[in-house]
């Protein structure tokens, strides 16, 4: 693949070495026409084709100075001079190639001259193009250094990019893993021990909470590894968990949805709101002796989706709450590596009675 690469090089090289040969043969014989004078087209081609071949044999020698002594950095001005000695040697030697190959193969053309006088005709009228021709080859050859080091560094920026967001994905469903092992073990011990004291007393409560311990269970297998979900899946989950708690609290909790209907497809991240109303219930209702109440709202307001769980306990500190297990850490990281600035998490309780969690997300619409 890389030896195509320097053959198509090559041959791109050579087509624009022959085709500056012909526009300036071009040049030259119209300007002739203009003159008067009358001179072949094809021997000004010849003639043109050997200083273009002279300066593709020069080529390598450019190319190794140009990349050797970059113009910019610190040594600039050394590498100046030194381009400057390199284009008045290189002149010199691409003038003494033309009046070689001239004498080799278009004898005609500067007879009755020996090779010193054509060398000095050639001299006085090309040196000056020669020297601008050079100055060209350098000027593109950096231009071309330029554009290779930025398309590079935009090769490296986007794997870097890709690597990042890859490896904020794979937290992020570690962090998603980490919630539900934390979920699993702790609730099911509660809720099958609530079950097993119900089963004394209360069988059909003890049914319906196992009815909807497999609700839970077959939405935990259903949802497995992915990210996001609408926002009714997490809804029915919640009511799902939620009924649980209340027949284990009985009528020592109530709750209360408030769903706007334009809101139920919005692609919100999984398990986001069971940690804040496990959170609710913990620290808000189940200290309480009287009847307490969790709140869950949602809308949609200048293209962002508000999801708000509240409840009226006695409230707790904000630090407390967020050092305190890894719920509130882990929804507020899921958050950030997910929507990065486009986001709100906030938090009130630290003087008021009750504590509320109120999430912003953009709004995006579930696409199964």
């Amino acid at each position: 693949m890389k030896i195509n690469s320097v053959y198509k090089n090559i041959i791109l090289i050579f087509l624009g070495w022959t085709a500056f040969a012909f526009f300036f043969a071009l040049q030259g014989y119209t300007g002739n026409l203009y003159l008067g004078q009358t001179n072949s087209f094809w021997s000004l081609v010849a003639v043109w084709l050997i200083s273009g071949y002279a300066w593709l044999i020069l080529m390598p020698v450019v190319l190794f100075i140009s990349k050797r002594f970059t113009i910019q950095g610190e040594q600039i001005r050394q590498n100046l001079i030194i381009h400057l000695c390199a284009a008045i040697a290189l002149s010199l030697i691409h003038l003494s190639l033309i009046v070689i190959f001239r004498h080799l193969f278009l004898r005609g053309i500067d007879a009755p001259f020996t090779f010193t006088e054509t060398f000095q005709r050639l001299l006085l009228s090309n040196v000056n193009f020669d020297f601008l021709v050079y100055w060209i080859l350098v000027g593109v050859l950096h231009l071309r250094e330029i554009n290779r080091r930025y398309l590079e560094r935009e090769r490296e920026t986007a794997k870097f990019a890709l690597q990042t967001s890859q490896l904020e994905t794979r937290l992020a469903q570690s962090q998603l893993n980490t919630l539900k092992m934390q979920l699993h073990p702790h609730f099911l011990f509660n809720t099958l021990n609530s079950i097993s004291v119900l089963m004394r007393d209360d069988v059909k409560a003890a049914n319906n909470m196992l009815v909807r311990l497999s609700e839970l269970l077959r939405f935990a297998l259903k949802s497995g590894n992915i990210q996001e979900i609408p926002l009714k899946d997490e809804i029915e989950f919640i009511r799902s968990y939620l009924e649980i708690e209340q027949i284990r609290f009985q009528e020592r909790l109530t709750v209360d949805f408030k769903i706007e209907p334009e809101t139920l497809d919005a692609k919100i991240p999984n398990l986001i709101l069971q940690p804040i109303i496990e959170n609710a219930i913990r620290h808000g209702i189940a200290p309480m002796a009287k009847a307490g109440k969790v709140s869950i709202t949602s809308c949609l307001q200048n293209g962002f989706v508000e999801l708000c769980v509240a409840d009226n306990g006695a409230g707790i500190s904000v630090s407390k709450t967020v050092s305190n297990g890894i719920g509130l850490k882990n929804t507020q990281e899921r958050l950030e590596r997910l929507y990065g600035k486009r986001h709100k998490f906030e938090i009130i309780s630290d003087k008021n009675p009750g504590f509320s969690v109120k999430i912003v997300i953009p709004y995006h619409q579930y696409e199964q």
